[in-house]
């Protein structure tokens, strides 16, 4: 995964969900340079999860982390 063109990243997670390990792989991963917002959700939060990615171009990339797993780890394996 190339994360040297972040600029932006914003991630709602649930930590206990299945997507929760997704959401905290890809948080590893951001680099120091990147601006980051996270927001912890609890069970019961109406908001949805959601990995959000804006590029140094402006162009927005938005994911939900529970239907990611296997994406994230094959990048991170790269």
């Amino acid at each position: 995964m190339i994360t040297k063109y972040f600029a932006n990243v914003a991630v709602k997670f649930n930590p206990f969900s299945p997507g929760g390990v997704s959401a905290r792989l890809f948080l590893s991963r951001v680099p120091s340079s990147a601006k980051l917002e996270t927001k912890v959700l609890t069970a019961n939060s109406k908001e949805k999860p959601e990995i959000q990615v804006t590029f140094k171009d402006k162009t927005v990339m938005t994911a939900d982390p529970n239907t990611i797993k296997l994406a994230i780890k094959e990048a991170i394996s790269d």
